[in-house]
């Protein structure tokens, strides 16, 4: 059979051309990287060219150190691609009542029926029983009348004034140590002058603050000074010391408040506005001399 096939073919017109063989492309070997070994020692010759001090070596040199103590795996984590996020940095949303494939489908994770899986319930509520706030006891209380004064003592108000940032001549108020730095920025409901160096006070001066201690008060009236005590409310405290900004508002300055009963015998009067810059006579004397003028 198979010699009778061969015939066949070998009667054909043309000639039959064989097939070339089919020849495969070269295997391409990796070699696994290796890290770079020392540089050979310096010999004769090259010693004086690596003894020239350039800049260039020296960054060459400091480049070449770090290549050799890094790997590829080192290498491979400066690379941008492979920046990711600390894992549980990133969680995904939880998606509740999407089907029951979700784990989280249906009752939403709050199980069947009970308070628990219906409505909102009040802060604090424990299920019927006493709540924690009302199991603890009450201890004091916080008085709403107090009052909060910023203290002041005369012996920094002698120092303002021997650097002439006061004038002792004129009239002192609240307003007049706020500006000179004598108090800080914060008054909350007026100030009250202490006794501290009231040794420094030798010539006569003349005060309006919220509040005076026993000692100050006469080591002022000692100097042939004055101090009385007057009464400002929050908003009248305001516009005391900061007047430009009524103006900044468009408004008018408000009319001094009266003190409320319970305060009447601590003051002496009713603070003035705008700031004074004199102080009210006391005295027979004083009242026609400011008459007179």
């Amino acid at each position: 059979m198979w010699r009778r096939r061969l015939s066949l073919l070998s009667d054909l017109p043309f000639p039959i051309r064989r097939p070339l063989p089919v020849t495969r492309p070269p295997s391409i070997s990796i070699a696994p990287l290796a890290r770079a070994r020392k540089p050979p020692p310096p010999t004769a010759a090259t010693a004086p060219m690596e003894s020239s001090f350039t800049p260039f070596g020296i960054f060459r040199s400091l480049y070449s150190g770090m290549a050799m103590g890094s790997s590829p795996a080192t290498a491979s984590l400066l690379s941008l691609n492979d920046l990711r996020d600390n894992k549980g940095a990133r969680q995904k949303k939880k998606r509740k009542g999407r089907g029951i494939g979700s784990g989280k489908g249906k009752t939403a994770g709050r199980g069947h029926k009970g308070q628990k899986a219906r409505g909102k319930r009040k802060f604090g509520f424990e299920g019927g029983q006493t709540p924690l706030r009302r199991r603890l006891p009450r201890r004091g209380f916080k008085n709403r009348f107090s009052l909060t004064f910023q203290p002041v003592g005369l012996g920094k108000i002698a120092k303002l004034i021997n650097a002439g940032k006061i004038d002792s001549s004129e009239l002192i108020t609240m307003k007049t140590l706020k500006d000179t730095g004598a108090i800080g920025k914060q008054i909350e409901d007026g100030i009250r002058l202490m006794g501290r160096g009231s040794e420094h006070i030798k010539w006569p001066i003349h005060l309006e603050v919220s509040r005076v201690t026993v000692r100050a008060k006469a080591a002022v009236e000692a100097a042939g000074g004055s101090v009385r005590k007057v009464h400002y409310n929050k908003l009248g405290l305001r516009a005391l010391l900061k007047p430009e900004w009524f103006a900044k508002k468009g408004r008018l300055l408000p009319r001094p408040a009266r003190p409320p009963p319970k305060q009447r015998d601590r003051v002496d009067g009713i603070g003035r506005l705008p700031a004074p810059t004199k102080p009210i006579p006391s005295t027979t004397e004083e009242k026609d001399a400011t008459a007179a003028a």
